[in-house]
């Protein structure tokens, strides 16, 4: 009895392991010849449905809980013109951004300093000095702490619903048996699908590894570059099939061919979603621990640009290099993240001028991953990159939205720094992100003395003075 039970286990086993090899070996072959069956749309379409039934569920339990609420609510919702209703949809929607203050505006005149416009006459704007004028920058004060729009863009994005992940913004307490068996089940489902995972990654990695090595020692020709073209494009594709990604690419025909390609920036995953598409060589500061030998091992085959942050000569040098980069037509388009750190795909921050005064002509891409299939947002100062891919690799799935926009070109007498704001507003728009203007590097240093003296001075131009 024991011998047929043993027997029937073998065989189970390896009735198991030939299917889950199976399935490897078609998602390998199915991604180096760029195809789909349309698994993963279907698998995150279904995720949708889990996600609405469980956003029901909950609001029902709320309405039961703060039936008082519930109904001011209603009541508030039938006001005469219903203005209250749309003005209160369109904070919400706002809010699932960012809440955008500006200090500049005179809260007791309702005046603008038009600080982007110094030769505008203030003579009309004069005013006195009044002790109560204080009160206004106290309660910018308050609000900044209540809800800074700088240090949000870096921490994990909120979501209003639970996606049943045990990684949320909110806890969440016990509602229904149902939700209860579905967060189970998912958990189940998770992390019994990681192993599948890691192997595609393992495969990926190892893939990149071995063409690396072999395409490095080849002669700088036009086979060693198509050669590259292709493994790349295939390695990039396991690695994102590792994560169940499904990506959507819209206007492809604005694809950069050579020149600078410049994006937002919200997790290294953002080279792997783009470099499915297109081969690129990169430019960015170097890192050590497992994102360092990815580095190395991509720059055996490629032109690729990394400098130390620290290191002020690097710059004139990354800049010379990206403009021989440039002017040779044979080498792959260069891609560029202006922000220079990962912003919460909330926001996009303050675009580096750097990438803007090497060429007059920009190819912009706008980002934006589903936040409810899980984080992609890396805190690199909060957390290791192993861990980045763990969370990723044991969330959902990886759903994104890629734009192709149309080539920017730099307008005559127009500075580096106005033409990265234009490009960073392009792009802003299209991702229906926020457009901030602060620099991300504050994510890492204290705000510069001339930053926090800017409102006194636009301040003082409407005082009068004897």
């Amino acid at each position: 009895m024991d011998g047929e039970c043993t027997e029937w286990i073998k065989v189970t086993l390896t009735l198991l392991c030939c299917f889950v090899f199976l399935v490897i070996g078609l998602t390998v072959i199915l991604a180096a010849v760029g195809k789909s069956l349309g698994i993963r749309k279907l698998y995150t379409r279904t995720l949708i449905h889990i996600f609405e039934f469980g956003k029901t569920k909950i609001e029902r339990y709320e309405k039961k809980r703060h039936p008082r609420e519930e109904k001011a609510s209603e009541n508030h919702d039938h006001d005469d013109d219903g203005s209250d209703k749309s003005d209160r949809e369109t904070t919400e929607n706002e809010g699932e951004l960012l809440i955008q203050r500006d200090i500049a505006i005179d809260a007791y005149q309702g005046i603008r300093i038009p600080s982007n416009r110094p030769d505008y006459d203030l003579t009309n704007l004069k005013k006195e000095f009044h002790v109560s004028d204080i009160m206004y920058f106290a309660k910018c004060g308050v609000e900044a702490i209540i809800e800074d729009e700088v240090t949000k863009c870096f921490s994990a994005e909120e979501l209003r619903t639970w996606n049943f992940l045990t990684r949320t913004t909110h806890g969440h307490q016990f509602i229904s048996v149902r939700l209860t068996v579905l967060w189970w089940l998912g958990c189940l489902f998770r992390y019994l699908f990681l192993p599948f995972r890691l192997i595609l990654l393992g495969m990926g990695l190892s893939w990149l590894l071995l063409s690396t090595a072999v395409i490095g020692m080849l002669p700088d020709i036009a086979l060693r570059r198509r050669l590259n073209k292709y493994a790349s494009l295939v390695c990039h594709r396991i690695l994102c099939r590792a994560c169940s990604a499904v990506v959507t690419y819209h206007g492809r025909e604005n694809m950069v061919k050579n020149g600078i390609c410049v994006a937002n920036h919200t997790s290294p995953l953002d080279v792997i979603i783009l470099s499915c598409d297109n081969c690129y060589s990169l430019v960015g500061q170097r890192h050590g621990g497992f994102l360092g030998l990815v580095m190395k091992l991509l720059a055996r085959t490629a032109d690729h640009i990394y400098f130390e942050r620290s290191e002020v000569k690097d710059r004139f040098i990354v800049a010379k290099r990206l403009r021989e980069h440039v002017e040779d037509k044979n080498k792959l388009p260069i891609l560029i993240f202006p922000e220079g750190t990962c912003i919460n795909n909330t926001s996009v921050m303050m675009f580096k001028k750097g990438s803007f005064e090497v060429s007059d002509d920009i190819y912009p891409v706008a980002i934006k991953y589903d936040k409810r299939f899980g984080d992609t947002f890396w805190n690199s100062s909060k957390m290791g990159m192993v861990q980045h891919i763990f969370d990723l690799l044991t969330s959902w799935a990886l759903v994104a939205e890629v734009w192709y926009l149309p080539s920017m070109h730099r307008n005559e007498n127009e500075s580096a720094v106005d033409f990265a704001n234009r490009v960073k507003k392009e792009i802003a728009r299209q991702g229906g992100l926020v457009d901030l203007s602060w620099d991300g590097q504050l994510k890492r240093m204290k705000v510069k003395e001339s930053w926090k003296t800017k409102t006194q001075d636009d301040f003082s131009k409407i005082l009068k003075v004897d």
